[in-house]
């Protein structure tokens, strides 16, 4: 699996259009994903009819929208195929018990525990039996709640640890980066970003801070209706941010010895400095500091050593600008 893993988070963005969920996996892959996660929602599996939409989206009642938007297992599965074809892995959240019934029929490979779900230890037990990987996501939850979740997940498969905020849009001073550390200390496993701000920085910050996992919402426009279009990324930004992400990894992969100079030998002889003779010399002269100049190319006696010659005497004439070498002291 590539580092950092790159999700584009489709959502429900298509709005419950089949031909949209297609071309935005087509879209996604494009830009550069590792993967697309869709949400699985079965509406009287999940929600009662009177629960309030999310304060960011009043367009209609939550369990209209919900059976408005959902896939058939048909259609599940020609999604998965579809992204198997682009060359991406599917992945989506179950918000009920019966969604994870439905994605075992579909052969998803690996599971996104939703923020809103990490309470949901039914949920997560069900999952943990499949013994597939999961991204636990850990927005709205505090240490308490995370831990009681990563225990019901590890009789599982592998676990990636999300630091998520719940805001949309996420503004910086809640991104909270420190909280990865933690978290990789804490649990002993793999971290990762799903990032809710509209720009780049939070999820370059995260990967270059050890994030191996980034989550980001994907549209056509954020002039889409629904819930998450208006805080998601569009096509253009998105392969932005996939180039720079694959840039960083690049970076994380390569670490630099310090004291391999090879790269830089051409460098230092065009750019370092050479003891020279800061006026003519004649031979015998005892050199002086006032006597030395440092001057470009370095392939002399380095300025570092001007020390070395101080006090030394000349065995033969030296003038103005020429460099001084071992072979001139006597």
């Amino acid at each position: 699996m590539p580092l950092p893993f790159l999700i584009a988070e489709i959502g429900s963005v298509h709005d419950g259009s089949f031909g949209n969920a297609l071309k935005l996996i087509e879209a996604a892959a494009a830009c550069g994903a590792d993967a697309v996660k869709f949400q699985t929602h079965i509406a009287a599996a999940e929600t009662l009819r009177d629960a309030p939409m999310p304060p960011y989206f009043k367009g209609e009642p939550r369990f209209e929208y919900f059976e408005r938007t959902g896939f058939k297992p048909a259609q599940w599965r020609a999604l998965k195929a579809a992204c198997e074809e682009a060359g991406v892995m599917f992945l989506s959240s179950p918000f009920s018990l019966e969604a994870v019934d439905l994605l075992e029929d579909v052969g998803v490979g690996a599971y996104k525990i939703p923020s809103g779900e990490v309470t949901n230890i039914p949920l997560l037990a069900k999952i943990a039996r499949t013994g597939k990987p999961v991204l636990l996501s850990s927005g709205m939850s505090d240490w308490a709640e995370l831990d009681a979740a990563v225990a019901a997940l590890r009789p599982g498969g592998p676990i990636v640890v999300l630091q998520c905020t719940s805001a949309y849009p996420c503004p910086p001073e809640r991104v909270g980066l420190n909280v990865l550390a933690e978290m990789k200390a804490r649990y002993g496993v793999a971290v990762g970003f799903s990032d809710h701000t509209l720009g780049y920085a939070a999820a370059c910050a995260a990967v270059a801070l050890g994030a191996e996992t980034v989550e980001k919402h994907f549209t056509f426009s954020r002039l889409m209706y629904g819930s998450d279009a208006v805080n998601s990324m569009e096509p253009a930004e998105f392969r932005v941010l996939a180039d720079t992400l694959r840039d960083i990894r690049a970076m994380r992969a390569a670490p630099v010895d310090k004291n391999d100079l090879g790269p830089y030998r051409e460098m230092k002889r065009i750019f370092e400095k050479s003891v020279v003779a800061a006026r003519d010399l004649p031979a015998g002269a005892e050199l002086a500091e006032a006597d030395l100049a440092f001057k470009k190319p370095g392939d002399g006696l380095p300025a570092s050593r001007w020390r070395e010659l101080v006090g030394r005497r000349l065995a033969r004439a030296i003038a103005a600008d020429r460099q001084i070498r071992q072979e001139d002291l006597a």
